[in-house]
């Protein structure tokens, strides 16, 4: 699992102890499920950001490289 998954797992088991010791219809329970709501839809963010390739990288590291150059037409 990632980062992001195992902290999202950590915040569904915060939010069930919450749930658990103030009640399901309570506001904190809705907070509590609102936060996991919040990171899974990071985590999705995050999984749609296409992928960089080796010369994008290298670029954003190094945007003087002659390889870098972008010219007006």
């Amino acid at each position: 699992m990632t980062d992001i998954d195992n902290k999202i797992e950590q915040e569904r088991e915060r939010a069930r102890a919450v749930c658990d010791s103030e009640g399901a219809s309570s506001g904190e329970c809705a907070v509590a499920w609102d936060s996991v709501e919040e990171m899974q839809a990071e985590a999705a963010h995050q999984r749609d950001q296409p992928k960089k390739n080796s010369l994008e990288s290298y670029c954003e590291d190094n945007p003087e490289a002659a390889e870098c150059r972008i010219y007006d037409d």
